[in-house]
């Protein structure tokens, strides 16, 4: 039984044949499930046998692959907000590289600095993966096989190099880093370098028989950091939740601040030009689902592996801290990266979170109570309002679920404010009062919002003139 679950629930139930279906029809020896939400108990499912004479269990850990890079990216983040580097710094300012040193930090993140997919050497054919002082010797031989900023290249090697540099950053290895800046404060006690001797087996299933064929273990040494790390699907599932909604699990910011992750989560390139798709932020796969639903997290195969961890943002019937981790021992069932979004928007659909509701709040500054209510700009209606404590304009056709920008004030320039996000973030609104201190205009991003329809030349509707 799903823990934590009451017997019976159609919503579990839901989910559990979900699993079921994709491990049967996928022909995978080993599947297990997670989904974390802040409003429901843990609920897991395992489905199969390890391969081994450990029995399956929440417990059991599978190669989570390129799920790594999303860590290696929190890595890099906390760096840049500890003043160590800045996202647009040439990656050779800060480490001594025979080649490609001025590929810059975000360019790394984001797979457009257009480097090759993997370190020179046909490793996979090998199996050896270089070790660091390797790696970086051998930067020379490696192409840059697109122009930077061209498009999306997916690149090991540039990870692999974003790992060094926060080794080299924090005078401590990256695997040591990993634990002490992230897997310990999160609690994610089951997520390791190097695996249990309870891990599962990963195989290589036979296309034409029902033969499973085990896969050789791999050390990706110096390449770790891209994809290295063994998990279990209920600390994925946790992670997802992280990356999803980190002040839920991360209330003082101590891994990473809130803002933070907003900005891993900007989509900076499209994966597919013809298909929009899945985008890439700052080291984070983004999924769009429609109405304003985003898929936030990553795929990870692996000899004998595949792994699909995402967490879920926006829409209605969304919890909070809301993730899916599915975990495979199989190297070819591409249905298991299909299965973190189905067992997520099944959850919304069959068990949607419960519907906070209105209570009355305090009133707006009396000062702003003058700018509250309709105003016109750019010929068109947008309504300002007083919600949670802070300033907010929305167009008045928006649909109810776009966001509305919200502003701060700034507190050196009295009736002047900030967007802090939505429509036009980072522009200032400036208010105008009369001589009696009602305001009478307003510019937002220098554009003049007045209460009546007017032209650019202030011909003004209402008045006819």
């Amino acid at each position: 039984m799903t823990p934590g679950a009451a017997p019976g629930s159609r919503a579990d139930e839901h989910l559990d044949r979900l699993v079921r279906r994709v491990q049967a029809d996928a022909r995978v020896p080993a599947v297990s499930a997670a989904l974390h939400r802040a409003d429901r108990p843990l609920w897991s499912r395992t489905v199969g046998a390890t391969g081994t004479d450990s029995p399956l269990g929440p417990g059991t850990q599978f190669r989570i692959g390129s799920v790594t890079k999303t860590f290696t990216a929190v890595l890099v983040l906390q760096c840049r907000d500890d003043g160590l580097l800045d996202l647009d710094d040439p990656v050779g300012r800060h480490l001594d590289l025979p080649a490609h040193g001025e590929l810059t930090v975000r360019r790394l993140l984001s797979h457009t600095a257009g480097l090759q997919r993997e370190p020179f050497g046909d490793i996979w054919d090998s199996l050896r993966a270089p070790d660091t002082d390797q790696l970086v010797a051998e930067l020379d031989r490696a192409e840059r096989v697109l122009p930077t900023a061209r498009r999306f290249h997916y690149s090991n090697l540039g990870l692999a190099v974003l790992g060094h540099l926060v080794a080299r950053l924090r005078g401590a290895s990256w695997a040591l880093s990993l634990t002490d800046r992230i897997l310990t404060p999160l609690g994610l006690t089951d997520t390791t370098v190097t695996p249990r001797p309870t891990a599962a087996t990963g195989f290589l299933v036979d296309a034409y028989s029902d033969e499973a064929h085990p896969e050789p273990p791999t050390d990706f040494g110096a390449v770790g950091p891209a994809a290295q790390l063994w998990s279990t699907a209920t600390d994925m599932a946790r992670w997802a939740a992280f990356l999803a909604d980190p002040a839920a699990l991360d209330p003082s910011g101590a891994v990473l601040a809130p803002s933070t992750l907003d900005e891993m989560r900007w989509p900076l390139t499209t994966t597919d030009e013809t298909l929009w798709g899945a985008g890439f932020g700052l080291g984070l796969i983004l999924v769009p689902q429609g109405e304003r639903v985003m898929h936030v997290g990553h795929d990870g195969a692996m000899p004998g592996f595949l792994a699909g961890v995402y967490g879920r943002r926006g829409g209605d019937g969304t919890a909070g801290a809301m993730g899916a981790a599915v975990l495979g021992s199989s190297g070819t069932a591409a249905e298991l990266f299909d299965l973190p979004h189905l067992l997520l928007a099944a959850a919304v659909e069959h068990d949607p979170a419960e519907i906070e509701p209105w209570r009355p709040g305090p009133p707006a500054p009396a000062d702003l109570r003058g700018a509250l209510g309709h105003w016109w700009g750019e010929g068109f209606d947008y309504v300002f309002s007083w919600h949670d404590g802070t300033l907010r304009a929305r167009r008045a056709a928006d649909p109810a679920g776009r966001p509305p920008a919200i502003f701060t004030p700034l507190p050196d320039q009295p009736d002047v404010f900030r967007t802090a996000s939505g429509r036009e973030a980072g522009e200032l609104l400036r208010l105008t009062r009369d001589e009696a201190g009602a305001v009478v205009r307003m510019h937002w991003a220098t554009y003049r919002f007045t209460r009546h329809q007017e032209t650019f030349d202030r011909y003004d509707f209402r008045a006819g003139r």
